[in-house]
């Protein structure tokens, strides 16, 4: 597929942005491509985990300008016709993402960063907003996903005053898990998702809807909705599989359903 790579280790599936030229700079083909390829590989049941990359020297360098054409008069409506759908396929993934970001993350390859599940970095990766040094806002998620990520005052610091942020520090401050050498990226951010794809992967799954219910909903509401949605897991194969396995005081064997 034009833009976005596809291939497989076991149960995961390993998506690769590939405009490397221009460091993966989003166009409606290659966000289109994205979504396309995140729906037809999670059709596959024996699919449990995602793993999102970029070729070449950065993960995604953010919005290409020159193909803002391409969105029509209405930024708006084009933005959420040609990019949205691969924002909303990452974030509501029937399986856990794992965002590998190799090199530059910036403006809008920031949002797409974040809009996986968990970070792990190369020791050369750096994210930067760079909105307001070409006096825009923040777009694409970003001011939704990372104050929720690192806190109010730190996700301003970042949007305002446009300061590079290495991989170290991002890890320091919460929005990676890890950072590793570069040429260890692909093995480290394949281990993570091997480790998820052999967990329960619905209850992962509602696990992070529940977190992101979480930040519109008063304690007692997200108590009686935990509740609520345990009560229909706890019938899944996994969890019954989960509780036999305890009882019998041997490893749990997850099947993803």
């Amino acid at each position: 597929m034009a833009g976005v790579k596809q291939a497989r280790d076991g149960a995961v599936g390993i998506l690769t942005l590939d405009e490397p030229a221009s460091l993966n700079a989003m166009t409606p083909d290659l966000l289109g491509a994205l979504a396309t390829a995140i729906a037809g590989m999670t059709q596959d049941e024996s699919v449990r985990a995602l793993v999102l990359t970029g070729a070449g020297r950065g993960f995604c360098s953010g919005q290409n300008l020159k193909a803002s054409e391409a969105l029509g008069e209405d930024i708006a409506a084009g933005v959420m016709r040609f990019y949205w759908p691969a924002f909303r396929a990452l974030r509501g993934c029937r399986v856990p993402v794992v965002v590998a970001v190799n090199g530059v993350a910036a403006g809008g390859g920031f949002s797409l960063a974040m809009a996986g599940d968990i970070i792990v970095a190369a020791r050369s990766a750096s994210f930067i907003q760079v909105f307001s040094r070409i006096a825009l806002v923040p777009d694409l998620g970003s001011t939704w996903l990372l104050p929720r990520l690192i806190g109010r005052q730190r996700a301003l610091e970042l949007m305002l005053l446009n300061e590079p942020l290495t991989a170290e520090r991002a890890q320091e401050i919460g929005l990676v898990r890890q950072v590793v050498d570069d040429e260890q990226l692909m093995g480290e951010a394949l281990a993570l998702a091997r480790r998820l794809a052999e967990g329960p992967t619905r209850a992962l799954v509602a696990t992070r809807a529940l977190v992101e219910e979480s930040e519109h909903a008063t304690y007692e509401a997200q108590f009686r909705r935990e509740i609520e949605l345990q009560a229909i897991i706890r019938k899944s194969a996994d969890a019954i599989e989960g509780r036999t396995a305890f009882v019998e005081k041997r490893k749990a064997k997850f099947a993803g359903r």
